[in-house]
């Protein structure tokens, strides 16, 4: 069942907290804040019908799919203003489809997400939330703290993003010593005096912790006004719905009804945007949660149990992750906007390391896992069958694949990325020019110990100092 029109306040859409106790605000206000005030994550109160609009968009650009899509969303916002944000953002990226989806075999296609300016998925929300924060600034003349916790895309596309913008000041943590270095590269080569990455002594999930933390903080997050950027803000999943509907529109009709949808993910906020499109009225039959040897997804989806485990490092760094932040927004959904029941959930998530779900869609989802021998032998596959160089992440993707079943893979990240696990598995050396450039670039970065409490002190002592 999908609604037929979305809920509105004061004339607009409204957006609600998964928790209940975030109150009722707008696209812009629920960008701004990022996390909701009662520590849970905003939702549109009610999703939008977009099967009427299926046929028009079928013939549209990408640029102008993307615009028709989040006016729905973001109807507070001028569509002229709407409209340079996201002409501007997809002007950044080298490939003229944007999202190109390329036909590998008979029955198996590539969405490539990677031809933006980081070579990573991350970059179609990022490029647009840096010019939705731009004209969020420009409206109320109040500046925006951006902080992010990354395990190595995300950051990079963050910087990107937003650096350079007026009002803006971006706190980057991510894992000391377990981003491939090109990754961090990217996020320490910058030269900007407005971005600070911060290596911590600790894992993904550890960052992801702290800065939810200081979030929780609300005089801190007022006071500083604190906004996130990982996919807990609403905007990088709407804007990530676009290139499933892009995608899908590439396949042929023939294959559509029995299609399989893989997506290489960590955090859950990839293939939640493809899935809450089903919600809305796009057909996609199947989807495939991949994930690499840290697989709480896969152990999920195949025997129910949510149970964190420990993060081991992988050929895939950016699904080094434990605990999917954006798990949340699905099982509000699996519990019928059950608020309530949620956050019990989630209370006992956090007390104990562990939940059993039922009813998770078992029949629309599925789940794999690939070690890094299966990363390193499925780049090869992939290259000897079809000639094709996928990275490590995609590659999780391509492990499994159905031998006859109809499949899009999302690559998510430019092979040139991790040139060490390319090398190791075909003995090519991939490179992009953008990458080359950053070797001979003297790097900037901060160090944090395992103490959260630093990274408060750290925040506010640059603040004081701009």
């Amino acid at each position: 069942m999908h609604p037929s029109q979305p809920s509105t306040v004061f004339g607009f859409m409204k957006y609600i907290s998964t928790r209940g106790r975030g109150g009722t605000v707008s696209f812009s206000d629920a960008v701004a804040q990022g996390l909701a005030s009662d520590g849970g994550l905003f939702l549109p109160a009610q999703l939008p019908d977009i099967t009427p609009f299926l046929k028009e968009w079928e013939s549209l650009s990408y640029p102008d799919l993307c615009f028709s899509f989040l006016k729905l969303f973001a109807d507070d916002i001028p569509e002229a203003l709407l409209r340079k944000c996201v002409d501007g953002a997809y002007a950044t990226f080298d490939h003229p489809d944007i999202a190109p989806v390329r036909q590998l075999k008979p029955n198996l296609w590539a969405c490539e997400l990677f031809h933006g300016p980081t070579l990573a998925f991350k970059d179609f929300a990022l490029q647009l939330l840096g010019r939705l924060y731009a004209i969020q600034i420009e409206r109320t003349g109040v500046p925006i703290t951006v902080l992010g916790a990354t395990s190595g895309d995300t950051g990079a596309a963050a910087i990107h993003g937003l650096m350079g913008l007026p009002g803006i000041r971006i706190f980057i943590l991510y894992p000391d010593g377990k981003v491939a270095p090109l990754q961090e590269r990217q996020m320490t080569c910058t030269g900007s005096t407005s971005v600070f990455p911060i290596a911590i002594d600790g894992s993904f999930d550890d960052a992801q912790r702290w800065v939810k933390d200081l979030f929780g903080d609300l005089d801190f997050k007022n006071h500083y006004h604190l906004s996130a950027i990982n996919s807990i803000n609403l905007a990088r999943v709407l804007a990530q719905c676009v290139y499933y509907i892009h995608a899908w529109f590439r396949i042929p009709t023939s294959a559509r009804d029995s299609l399989e949808v893989v997506v290489p993910t960590g955090n859950f906020g990839n293939i939640l945007a493809g899935w809450m499109l089903t919600r809305m009225g796009l057909p996609i039959p199947h989807f495939r949660i991949a994930t690499n040897q840290n697989d709480i997804l896969f152990r999920l989806f195949e025997t129910g149990e949510y149970r964190v485990g420990n993060v081991d490092p992988s050929l895939a760094p950016s699904m080094d992750i434990q605990v999917a932040s954006n798990f949340e927004r699905f099982l509000y959904y699996q519990l019928n906007g059950d608020a309530e029941r949620l956050t019990q959930t989630m209370k006992t998530f956090r007390d104990t390391g562990t939940v059993k779900l039922d009813g998770l869609e078992r029949d629309r989802f599925s789940a794999s896992r690939a070690s890094d021998a299966d990363i390193v032998a499925t780049i090869r596959r992939v290259h000897a069958e079809t000639g094709y160089v996928v990275d490590p992440h995609t590659a999780c993707g391509f492990h499994d694949i159905h031998p006859t079943r109809p499949t899009l893979v999302m690559s998510t990240a430019h092979p040139a990325k991790f040139p060490a696990a390319i090398h190791q598995a075909i003995g090519i050396e991939v490179t992009h020019p953008t990458l080359e450039k950053l070797k001979a670039v003297q790097d900037t970065r901060f160090t944090m110990g395992s103490d959260p409490s630093e990274l408060r002190s750290f925040v506010e002592s640059r603040l004081k100092q701009a």
